[in-house]
């Protein structure tokens, strides 16, 4: 008698994933968030595809079995991350190693664009207005990278090829990373502030109105890590009161953003969606990874990119 093959709830985006490679050795079940909560039960494994949803963290604690691993196909896991399943012993995995050249190459675009002056480029162009002005040297300028993942630490690689003195912050101090207790005297020194820490109850709107006090009136400052990191409400005015020179969001409490928000119009900050670590392909990458994973767990194999529960990301780094 055959087995059973087991069985993959995904909760579903457009477009879906590409999981053709599990056809016969795996149930591929698709789902939306309204209807989550009855195929949870049914699930071995639940693959978090629509990674925007917090369908989990609302789904999660009813009754019935729970599925035995569960994969999200982000980076961050505040999504989805409940007290019930932060109990369970439900293993949850990340899509680490997927944006992390992607952001950092995001991240130095927007160094290179602010420090030469770009935005203003394109608008003079536009206006048909020919003005020669100076713009700055990026090498010999200071960062101060808040987050010592692997995001982290590519945005810290890709700066110091640029010729940034570039320092990381992370959790805990050790060779190569500076604790949380450096941070105001980083940020202090530094050009480019940028957030890529993973969202905890520690880090939650940690760039505040006293960090960004902090900051030289010259700095600019980037967020491609969580939304929650930052309180948008006094950045606009660090932003307005030119405490700062800059910053550029890539993440927000509210994603979309409403048309309503007041950040679209705040003076010096630039408004992407969401967007620094995709590149062409991403998804089918996503797909590809999600594959190999349960083909390791299919196999009884360990699997890497395991999330520490309790802290929200995977430790190690």
């Amino acid at each position: 008698m055959t087995p059973t093959p087991p069985t993959v709830v995904v909760l579903d985006a457009d477009p879906p994933p590409r999981l053709g490679r599990l056809t016969g050795r795996a149930r591929i079940v698709h789902t939306d968030a309204a209807h989550l909560a009855e195929r949870l039960p049914e699930a071995d494994v639940l693959l978090v595809w629509d990674f925007t949803s917090h369908a989990v963290r609302e789904a999660w604690p009813g009754g019935g079995p729970r599925p035995r691993w569960v994969h999200t196909a982000s980076a961050g896991v505040d999504h989805l991350m409940c007290p019930e399943l932060a109990a369970s012993d439900t293993v949850v995995t990340n899509a680490r190693g997927i944006f992390d050249q992607p952001i950092a190459e995001y991240v130095a675009a927007l160094v290179l664009a602010v420090a030469k002056d770009l935005p203003r480029t394109l608008e003079h162009q536009r206006e048909r207005t020919w003005r020669h002005r100076e713009t700055r040297r990026v090498a010999g300028t200071r960062a101060c990278v808040v987050g010592s993942g692997p995001i982290g630490r590519a945005i810290a690689r890709t700066l110091k090829a640029l010729g940034v003195t570039t320092a990381l912050v992370g959790r805990v101090p050790r060779t190569g990373v500076h604790g949380p207790d450096e941070l105001d005297r980083l940020v202090s020194r530094a050009d480019w502030v940028i957030a890529a820490a993973p969202l905890t109850a520690q880090t939650y709107r940690m760039f505040d109105a006293h960090r960004f006090g902090v900051m030289q009136p010259s700095a600019f400052f980037v967020n491609v890590g969580r939304g929650g990191l930052v309180d948008e409400e006094a950045l606009a005015q660090a932003l307005t009161r030119r405490w700062i020179a800059g910053a550029a969001l890539d993440v927000f409490t509210a994603e979309p953003l409403p048309e309503d928000s007041p950040l679209w119009k705040v003076p010096g900050l630039i408004v992407s969606p969401h967007m620094s670590g995709d590149t062409v392909g991403w998804r089918d990458e996503l797909g590809a990874q999600f594959v190999e994973l349960y083909e390791r767990w299919a196999a009884g194999r360990s699997l890497p990119n395991v999330v520490d529960k309790t802290r929200g990301y995977v430790p190690g780094h």
